[in-house]
């Protein structure tokens, strides 16, 4: 495949993705194509090409890192799968945010909280975790946002109940390098009672991981 073609590869059903991503993380110069191929009209460039950010925002974070501000503005995309990745995305360049890029955009991200879709405030959660292990400092401020979830209004109470189980996989991330764990298992135990069975589990796997680790 010529590198110049790299646009009509990510137009075709089946893409490796992952070698892709490789191949652009060896060759950066490619990366302003797929930069590109995320505003496209074709649906399969658009979402391919933001696969393959996603893939090395994993992989090779700081290739990505001078590019921030361009997922900053996916946070306010229509497209609901474009922004998914770009939340990723940005969780993801948390551990090479030297120059503290995060913190400008802290409340941005996070009022995705309580946005209409519950998957998106699901990917805001599923972030916070890594994001506190990257940035110890803001660990407090993420920590009163997460506990917000109890009681922020989404479509249904199933929904927080999902989100609520994500809040403790996320606090499990963090939690052995944080002082202040008081409120975090509050939240935790009256998850106990927690209706859903999962969010219930989690509870209790945290709880008693806490227990043998006093």
């Amino acid at each position: 495949m010529k590198e110049s073609k790299i646009l009509d590869a990510l137009g075709k059903k089946g893409i490796e993705a992952e070698d892709l991503a490789d191949k652009v993380s060896r060759n950066p110069e490619l990366l302003p194509e797929i930069l590109d191929g995320v505003s496209s009209e074709e649906a399969r460039v658009r979402f391919n090409s933001a696969k393959i950010l996603r893939i090395i925002s994993e992989k090779q974070p700081k290739i990505l890192y001078s590019k921030i501000e361009f997922f900053v503005d996916l946070l306010d995309s229509e497209n609901n799968i474009l922004k998914w990745i770009a939340i990723d995305i940005i969780g993801n360049l948390a551990s090479v945010d030297s120059e503290n890029k995060f913190n400008r955009i802290f409340r941005k991200f996070y009022d995705l909280l309580s946005d209409e879709s519950m998957i998106t405030a699901g990917h805001v959660i599923d972030n916070s975790g890594k994001i506190a292990v990257a940035k110890p400092y803001l660990q407090d401020r993420i920590t009163e946002k997460l506990l917000k979830v109890e009681k922020i209004e989404y479509k249904t109470s199933e929904c927080r109940n999902i989100l609520l189980g994500k809040v403790i996989s996320s606090f499990d991330k963090y939690i052995d390098q944080f002082d202040n764990k008081k409120k975090m298992i509050s939240l935790v135990r009256r998850q106990l009672k927690n209706s859903r069975k999962a969010t219930r589990a989690k509870a209790e796997k945290f709880l008693n991981n806490q227990s043998k680790n006093q």
